[in-house]
């Protein structure tokens, strides 16, 4: 039995790090791609330019903020958790921020 119990485990922190990759990969791509997009709207003077690039920057952090919520399965001790904690603050605080900054630009 714990032979199995070890080869789960090892399946599960297999799996969770596969997905961490996998979300921080996706963030990472959607965020250049607003990025570039943004620009090119800026390029053209499009008056959206602003909403765009939150738009993009916002779905970009949630999937890095996904993949912070996955990395807290597999920390082991105090120390990790706190900047997981930390991490995941921030980026829910960015989030939150980005998330207010669209609003206020619909409304105009």
């Amino acid at each position: 039995m714990p032979d199995i119990l070890s080869l789960l485990h090892i399946f599960l922190e297999n799996m969770v790090d596969a997905a961490i990759l996998l979300f921080e990969f996706i963030g990472v791509g959607i965020i250049i791609f607003s990025g570039v997009r943004g620009f090119f709207h800026y390029l053209r003077r499009s008056p959206d330019t602003k909403l765009t690039l939150a738009k993009g920057l916002a779905m970009g952090l949630e999937f890095k903020l996904g993949s912070e919520i996955l990395r807290t399965v597999v920390v082991r001790d105090w120390k990790e958790i706190g900047i997981v904690g930390g991490i995941i603050a921030l980026r829910a605080a960015l989030t939150f921020l980005i998330h207010w900054e669209i609003k206020e630009e619909e409304k105009q």
